[in-house]
């Protein structure tokens, strides 16, 4: 199948030099490893059930979108346990750490995803229902 995508040209040159850098000459096969990795992220996030310690971190512009993140924040208080917040230049980088029902840090996580001002969202499960 082909396929295309817009991406900035900043995202396209730093991939780019990551692939080459690991020796992956082919940038459809290194978009398909990156893709594969995204999905089987997801479906850990997605198939983890009961109870979970997580960090979910994530990157945003602060001035733009502060008061929603704080809004989201405050409805998921009952499985956010702390969180800590740093200043990279325009960006701030934010952690929160995470106990509770899978389901409701996966509905975080993904709420968090929506906002535009944020880049992106990682999340580590430290402990699942299944340890």
């Amino acid at each position: 199948m082909r396929t295309s995508v817009n991406l900035p040209d900043e995202l396209v040159d730093e991939f780019d030099r990551a692939r080459r850098e690991e020796g992956i000459e082919n940038r459809s096969r290194a978009v398909r490893e990156a893709m594969r990795e995204f999905v089987e992220a997801h479906s850990r996030l997605e198939d983890t059930t009961g109870e979970v310690v997580a960090l979910v971190g994530f990157d945003y512009r602060h001035h733009e979108v502060i008061r929603e993140l704080h809004g989201a924040q405050h409805e998921y208080q009952d499985v956010i346990l702390n969180t800590s917040h740093t200043h990279q230049g325009e960006w701030c980088l934010e952690s929160l750490f995470c106990r509770g029902d899978a389901e409701r840090v996966r509905e975080l996580t993904y709420r968090l995803r929506d906002f535009d001002a944020v880049r992106r969202v990682k999340v580590m499960l430290i402990r699942d229902g299944a340890e």
